[in-house]
């Protein structure tokens, strides 16, 4: 940001403070769709590739065919940033006086985690290719965030110093990484016997850019002037068109996106669609069927890296220093303005850290994965009930959904999932999706944990609905071109889908 908008800037922190604690103000334990998992529709082998829908070919468009959006973290819902006032005709946030701060703080787990996500589909293809085998291609565009910040960092900035003065704040869980990339990927399901079937998905990974978070070693002293000694040894590493300036004593005095790469097309071009940060995925699948109405599966999905190696910068705060104390108690109070305490932090921060001059030609960055476990019984030929526990490994950490549905399923003409999940010691989250098709045109949308519970707000005649313990946002939909279907029979049993 160059720093001729710092004062603009920091004059609006009050507002992004709200908008970023509304943003991050959903909860959720993974980030694919369980009610994807048991209906007829071609995107499901994104969860396992041993998974085949009924239809004999797909094809699936740029912009129409697949939009993903999930917003999660771990520690706060929307009810928690904006809520009804006391007299119940009006909604505060939690910067209002008359906010329960208290209550908020108390949410703050060891570890808060902040994981947005968007996947859009680019090109989608999927075909049998004889009896057993089917074959698929996806081409995705994908942005995601994993952030890590220690709770005692959000204690620190609400409850104030005085409880940590003379302590130290080990800040060592703190990490995170935003990516930006292309995902191409090749696979293929086969029944290996009556009973397994087997699909594997290769994926070649094209990063555009990125920003990553090494911490060796990271702790906080809270002094008995309440200023902040800070022990770091931790680097943030870019791929991106950045330009650094410099203060005399090698501190970052601005930083800037370069914004000559956008006006060349050669550019423009080169840095979306260029292949220097490459990496590697891969999805594997099973499928076991014990009888036609009992299925069980397994898949890891997402096993991969990125190696970034164009356009690399390297900042670095290693050794000690002070920063200013960070209280916004004081803002509470009146006594500081979020403009001096943006200020202040803003300045602090940018002394602390150096541009290196190490040599850095690359750095790595793993994909989180996921391990999903799923059954199925079919009541009959069409509905069936199913369960399915999906676990995702960020780093050392893990995070478990378990959900239950009832799905229906009449061929390619319409499918529906009806669910329930538990996940992050929340048993309130509901979830539903419809699949319909029209000649060669299959419309779907899915929403996970829809809000079950909702408030009104009634203000100058007007009625505001407000979600009570909405935790979550994950939606997809899209429209798939599908032919053909085919389904299994058996004489005197029920008809099931082939998967």
């Amino acid at each position: 940001m160059n720093l001729s908008n710092n004062i603009f800037m920091t004059r609006k922190i009050k507002y992004i403070l709200i908008m970023l604690l509304t943003f991050i103000a959903f909860d959720s334990a993974a980030q694919n769709s369980q009610v994807l998992y048991y209906m007829n529709l071609p995107q499901r082998h994104l969860l396992n590739p041993a998974i085949r829908p009924t239809n004999s070919v797909y094809i699936g468009l740029p912009a129409i065919s697949g939009i993903n959006l999930n917003v999660n973290n771990n520690f706060v819902n929307f009810s928690d940033v904006i809520m009804k006032s006391p007299s119940g005709d009006s909604l505060i946030t939690i910067l209002h006086p008359q906010y329960d701060i208290k209550k908020f703080i108390a949410k703050f787990k060891d570890v808060n985690s902040i994981e947005p996500e968007a996947l859009f589909q680019l090109f989608g293809l999927g075909f049998n290719a004889g009896k057993d085998l089917y074959i698929f291609l996806d081409i995705n565009e994908r942005v995601d965030a994993n952030i890590a910040i220690p709770g005692d960092l959000f204690r620190l900035a609400f409850e104030g110093n005085e409880q940590f003065a003379g302590n130290k704040i080990d800040l060592s869980t703190f990490r995170g990484d935003v990516k930006y990339y292309r995902e191409a990927g090749l696979g293929f399901s086969k029944n290996f016997s009556d009973k397994l079937r087997l699909g594997i998905k290769g994926k070649l990974l094209f990063g555009v850019a990125a920003a990553s978070i090494d911490n060796r070693s990271f702790d906080i002293t809270v002094n008995d002037d309440y200023t902040h000694t800070i022990n770091a040894d931790l680097n943030v590493n870019f791929s991106a068109p950045l330009n650094v300036t410099l203060t005399g004593q090698n501190n970052i005095d601005d930083f800037e996106i370069d914004d000559s790469v956008f006006d060349d097309t050669d550019k423009t071009i080169d840095f979306v669609l260029g292949t220097k940060n490459m990496g590697l995925g891969l999805d594997i699948g099973a499928e076991y069927s014990f009888s036609d109405r009992l299925k069980v599966s397994a898949a890891i999905t997402d096993l991969g890296y990125i190696k970034w190696k164009r356009d690399i910068t390297t900042l670095k705060a290693e050794s000690q220093f002070t920063l200013s104390g960070i209280d916004l108690l004081e803002v509470y109070k009146g006594n500081m303005t979020f403009d001096s305490l943006g200020q202040e932090l803003l300045d602090s921060l940018k002394a602390s850290f150096f541009l290196t001059d190490e040599a850095q030609p690359s750095f790595t960055t793993n994909l989180p994965f996921g391990v999903t476990f799923g059954g199925s019984y079919n009541l009959t030929k069409s509905i069936s009930i199913g369960i399915l526990s999906y676990t995702k490994v960020i780093g050392k950490q893990l995070k478990e959904a378990l959900t239950l549905s009832a799905n229906i399923n009449l061929g390619n003409a319409l499918s529906t999932t009806f669910a329930y999940t538990a996940a992050n010691s929340r048993y309130d989250n509901l979830g539903a999706g419809l699949a319909l098709r029209a000649g060669w045109f299959q419309f779907y949308v899915l929403a996970d944990r829809i809000p079950v519970t909702w408030n009104k707000i009634v203000s100058d005649s007007n009625t505001i609905p407000l979600p009570e313990s909405w935790n979550t946002i994950h939606v997809r939909f899209g429209m798939n071109f599908a032919f053909g279907n085919k389904i299994k029979k058996k004489d005197d049993k029920p008809m099931v889908l082939v998967q």
